[in-house]
């Protein structure tokens, strides 16, 4: 059974230990994070054993924890580690398929079906009941929140987000850091870095340096953002 440390004090976090605790596959000895409020007390009866960077002095396997892609982006590349030191963490009640490829550092929670031929990245996280299908590709660090499925041959950009019950059509493309809100149902492809949501799936933003939302769909695309950074 091997030793991990899971970064990032986040719910992503907690949910990852409870999953852990019901597989069985890992042990998780400590939680790290930069608050050091939390240094010394306890999440869900682990540890929070110091900051980010004493996973660099430390020998066990790691797990990033931040709910965000961007952020678990950020932490692998200011802690510069190399790729074996990362986890991965199937939980027992997903189905993946034989022909699945699963990156290190992934978190795949209870539900999740993949079925054949799929591609998963490095440090992707898919929270329950996602459903992949054949020959879909998710790049690094992409999110999917509960729920969400894609037809086959969908490609999901790296650091993007697919929010709650989100659906999308066969054969489309998802760019890099795009945000897919809850129930959003996509049959078009998704820009990089755009935020869509609705059913269809329509343009709300841009982000900090794109156009404005219309008044009518200004809560939405905060819902949307949101999720995104749970």
């Amino acid at each position: 059974m091997a030793k991990v440390l899971l970064l990032a004090a986040s719910g992503l976090a907690r949910e990852t230990l409870e999953s852990i605790r019901q597989t069985g596959d890992h042990q998780v000895l400590g939680i790290l994070d930069d608050n050091a409020a939390l240094h010394g007390t306890s999440v869900n009866g682990v540890p929070v054993l110091g900051g980010l960077d004493l996973a660099v002095r430390r020998s066990e396997q790691l797990l990033l924890c931040a709910g965000k892609g961007a952020s678990r982006a950020a932490i692998a590349r200011r802690l510069d580690l190399p790729e074996e030191r990362y986890a991965t963490h199937a939980s027992v009640h997903a189905v993946l398929g034989s022909t699945v490829a699963v990156g290190a550092g992934s978190i795949i929670l209870a539900g999740t079906v993949a079925t054949s031929d799929v591609r998963i990245g490095r440090h992707v996280v898919l929270m329950p009941r996602v459903v992949l299908t054949h020959d879909d590709v998710l790049g690094d660090y992409a999110t999917l929140a509960a729920g969400a499925t894609l037809a086959g041959t969908v490609h999901v950009g790296a650091e993007a987000y697919l929010g709650t019950n989100s659906t999308v059509r066969e054969n489309l493309s998802i760019g890099r850091g795009a945000v897919l809100g809850m129930a959003a149902a996509l049959i078009a492809n998704l820009p990089a870095g755009q935020t869509w949501a609705g059913n269809p799936a329509r343009l709300l933003g841009t982000g900090n340096a794109g156009p404005h939302p219309a008044p009518h769909t200004e809560k939405l695309l905060n819902a949307c953002l949101k999720e995104a950074t749970r």
